[in-house]
């Protein structure tokens, strides 16, 4: 793709596991550099990829007008989110302040200072809850959203605020991420939660036994790599999809029994595994899959990589942090 010198494009949450990746997406996507600007709290570096450091608080409204008035941007893709159900549960008001707050401030932002630039929401599968009860199969966007979790009332609250917006001119984007997964993650998630152990049962640094939760529950997972080229996709200013909301979703759910079961079946060792009652969530569905066809058809985004690859780099990548 061709962009023109002035497609600045400013990513909040650009420290993040998506944030790094996104930027990443970004650049193969055929943007410069010097057009991507990486916004985090402590203006963490971003000189290996050569892109724009910021310093900015999502947090701080002021400050965030201040940079949204000068940069003029023509996208902002907001990655930036207490992502960790458990800690949305543990602390509602940083929650609610950090997944919803942020999101008003910054669309009324847009709205007031740089009214061109698209709004790039990243939202979370979690906002449909207990819809997913009431489906055997993958659910498109046309569910209700029914959030049974702190985290998805947050999502839920900040995706149905930017509908309204978009009825007064807001320029919005909203994804509906399903679990996404790959190297870089933190362990609070159970893709990595699993990879971590078996690389530190592999490096002798703890007993051949794998602490796990509900290995019934069934998910729909993508690569953080498929999940960053969606939003770099919808930075695109020919991409006509203002307004629209997009399931980010495989279309597919597997259970989290065959992926300990294949990440195991990836390593050389013999390996017990031992359900631990803190890693239970007090929400849990059954089953939660999404309907991709609007993505796909819409966006013309579609996932690139096998799920079997993801686990093996991710597994990879945690073989490589005990590496001697």
């Amino acid at each position: 793709m061709v962009f023109s010198s002035q497609d600045k494009i400013l990513v909040t949450g650009a420290a993040g596991f998506v944030g790094k990746v996104c930027i990443d997406a970004l650049l193969q996507d055929g943007r410069h550099p010097d057009q991507i600007f990486a916004l985090s709290r402590h203006n963490e570096q971003s000189a290996a990829r050569g892109v724009n450091s910021v310093k900015g608080d999502i947090l701080d409204r002021a400050g965030m007008r201040d940079i949204i008035a000068e940069l003029q941007p023509c996208a902002i893709i907001h990655l930036a989110a207490i992502a960790e159900p458990a800690k949305a549960r543990a602390d509602h008001d940083c929650a609610w302040a950090v997944n919803f707050d942020s999101v008003r401030h910054l669309a009324e932002t847009i709205l007031h200072v740089s009214p061109k630039t698209r709004l790039i929401f990243s939202g979370s599968a979690e906002a449909y809850g207990a819809s997913f009860n009431d489906s055997p199969g993958p659910i498109d966007e046309f569910v209700h959203l029914r959030p049974a979790t702190t985290y998805g009332a947050t999502k839920a609250a900040a995706d149905m605020l930017l509908g309204q917006m978009a009825q007064d001119g807001l320029r919005a984007v909203r994804f509906r991420a399903f679990n996404h997964t790959g190297p870089g993650q933190a362990p609070a998630y159970v893709v990595p939660a699993f990879a971590e152990q078996i690389a530190r049962i592999e490096a002798g640094l703890q007993p051949p036994v794998v602490s796990v939760g509900n290995l019934e529950a069934k998910r729909d997972f993508l690569d953080v790599r498929d999940v960053a080229a969606a939003y770099a996709r919808a930075a695109d200013p020919a991409a006509d999809i203002d307004g629209s909301v997009f399931n980010l979703a495989s279309g597919e759910a597997r259970s989290i029994r065959s992926i300990l079961d294949a990440l195991i079946g990836m390593s050389n060792k013999q390996i017990d595994v031992e359900t631990d009652p803190n890693r239970l969530r007090p929400s849990d569905v059954p089953y939660a899959a999404g309907s991709n066809v609007r993505i796909c058809k819409e966006l013309g985004w579609a996932p690139a990589h096998d799920f079997e690859e993801t686990l093996r780099d991710t597994l990879t990548f945690w073989r490589e942090q005990f590496v001697s």
